[in-house]
């Protein structure tokens, strides 16, 4: 048991790659806290790890709900932890949300949204969680390859992705004197609701080949070496686990000189 007496906290922790993640961890012996705002499905998620806990005697799980842009929500929920746990070792942040649209029709809801769950969100679960974190704890950041190498209408998105990067180095800086380490998981495509859910694959203007799709299961394996002491020199990092998507990616959006409304060459 790889995570015994380990406490998690997992947001967007209610399906695809977050409760991959959080299975993962109550396989190894972690008790988890699985954060997400879907109340039914997070409370069928409950049901599904209390069981598989009571497999491996030493884990537990439960569910929390929290808007994780919430400031009152996050500090609720980290003090429920914190509680009934008394400590925190592994914050995974891997809620996020995608909104797609070309900047000049995009709804300033919707960039608010996006900045607010996919950068708000990882700043106050790290805020509130870190007091409560010990020496030789854990944080994970799940990005993109979209940081990097992203598509037309993806721009807030993309945007996020590249902002929760930086926010990884910088607070790995930070949390350096507390021995606390800080990485992020830099993702391709991978088979969730956020893949299949996306107009521009819908409509086969991002091109995604099945062999190019991770499974949840394939990242909680990641994710899982990063969080544990088997990972104990690895902080301040970006891990890009993509299948070699991103120069896939990249060369879907090369512009050509045709494509230039002057047909000369791009700056």
């Amino acid at each position: 048991m790889e995570l015994q007496d380990r406490v998690a906290i997992v947001t967007g922790g209610s399906s695809g790659i977050g409760k991959a993640i959080a299975t993962r961890l109550v396989q190894e012996g972690a008790k988890v806290a699985v954060l997400g705002h879907a109340d039914d499905e997070g409370r069928r998620v409950e049901a599904e790890l209390q069981d598989l806990a009571k497999r491996h005697a030493i884990a537990e799980c439960m569910y929390l709900h929290a808007d994780v842009s919430d400031s009152t929500q996050v500090r609720d929920a980290i003090a429920a932890v914190v509680g009934k746990w008394h400590q925190i070792h592994i914050l995974v942040n891997n809620a996020a949300v995608m909104k797609m649209a070309s900047l000049v029709d995009m709804e300033d809801e919707d960039w608010d949204l996006t900045m607010a769950v996919n950068l708000r969100g990882p700043f106050l679960l790290s805020k509130h969680a870190i007091p409560s974190m010990p020496a030789h704890g854990a944080i994970l950041n799940i990005s993109s390859v979209h940081s990097i190498a992203t598509d037309a209408c993806s721009t807030a998105y993309s945007t996020s992705k590249g902002g929760l990067e930086t926010f990884t180095r910088a607070l790995a800086l930070e949390c350096f004197p507390r021995r606390i380490r800080v990485n992020a998981l830099r993702l391709g495509a991978v088979d969730t609701d956020m893949l299949r859910d996306n107009p521009q694959v819908k409509a086969g203007t991002e091109q995604v080949e099945r062999s190019e799709v991770a499974t949840p299961e394939e990242i909680a394996e990641i994710a899982l070496f990063l969080v544990s002491a088997r990972a104990a020199f690895i902080s301040g990092s970006v891990v890009t686990a993509d299948g070699g998507r991103l120069p896939i990616l990249g060369s879907h959006t090369q512009i050509k000189p045709r494509d230039l409304p002057d047909g000369g060459n791009p700056p």
